[in-house]
């Protein structure tokens, strides 16, 4: 009873602070559940559903708020899936060493991104032609390079594919600065799409019969509160302080990665 109000009272943390940032956050979850000793199996699948709880809470509050740029999320969506399977397929051509150290590369430079300057919608111009893409969202007219817009989102779901990630963390950066997202909007969607994500992965697990509700329900209860806590401080947070606090985790969830390649070599 103790050790399962200690991990509660730590994934409502995580939750809280990895919807704000637009995070997954799913690395984590799983990492935790492992350290308190539950098969690799079974924390995975705990993993999924309360990745997927916590996103679905929070997409409500991000959906409410009008925060959530459906076409994108529809376009992003797609390519990313296909990308995922061709990444996850190809995999096995690498070493899981290799997979840690370029996915923390990645991280790393998607969190370096973000301590850049962000063009949001009105500054991006209103260029037309072969390649780009005007639409209307929420009251906000954006003009998206798809040049840039579709490699990025093919080459961040191949990575994340090739992990076993939900791709979060490449997100917001791609909404954020290459399509000109504002921020809590770009958060808002990535919750939606990391939602549909985690509930792929999870049905997955599931038919292999790896879901234990008596372990997964209580924490799913815990993370539907974080992620609607979280919605609410996302949007009630100035965007340059939520680009600061998605470029942080990212570059802590790189050194993590880091290190957790390097470790699981030697041991």
């Amino acid at each position: 009873m103790v050790k399962i109000a200690l991990i509660s009272a730590i994934i409502f943390v995580l939750a809280v602070v990895m919807t704000m940032a637009g995070r997954g956050g799913g690395n984590f979850y799983v990492l935790l559940l492992v350290l308190t000793g539950i098969p690799m199996h079974q924390a995975a699948t705990t993993g999924q559903f309360i990745l997927f709880m916590t996103a679905l809470s929070a997409f409500f509050v991000f959906q409410k708020n009008k925060a959530v740029v459906w076409p994108l999320a529809i376009l992003i969506g797609t390519l990313t899936a296909s990308a995922a399977f061709a990444g996850g397929y190809f995999s096995h051509w690498f070493s899981g060493f290799t997979l840690k150290i370029i996915f923390s590369g990645l991280l790393a430079i998607a969190g370096g991104l973000m301590l850049l300057p962000i063009k949001e919608a009105g500054e991006q111009g209103t260029r037309k032609g072969f390649g780009y893409w005007r639409f209307e969202s929420g009251g906000q007219t954006y003009t998206v390079n798809l040049w840039v817009a579709v490699s990025v989102t093919l080459s961040a779901g191949f990575g994340s594919g090739m992990v076993g990630v939900s791709g979060g963390s490449f997100l917001v950066p791609l909404m954020a600065l290459a399509c000109g997202v504002p921020m809590r909007a770009a958060v808002g969607t990535a919750s939606t799409l990391i939602a549909s994500t985690a509930l792929m992965g999870f049905i997955g697990h599931t038919i292999q019969g790896d879901f234990s509700p008596v372990l997964a329900l209580p924490l799913a209860a815990v993370t539907v509160v974080g992620g609607f806590i979280g919605g609410k401080f996302a949007m009630k947070t100035k965007p340059k302080h939520l680009k600061l606090l998605f470029a942080y985790t990212t570059l802590l969830a790189a050194l993590f990665m880091v290190v957790n390649a390097f470790y699981s070599r030697v041991s």
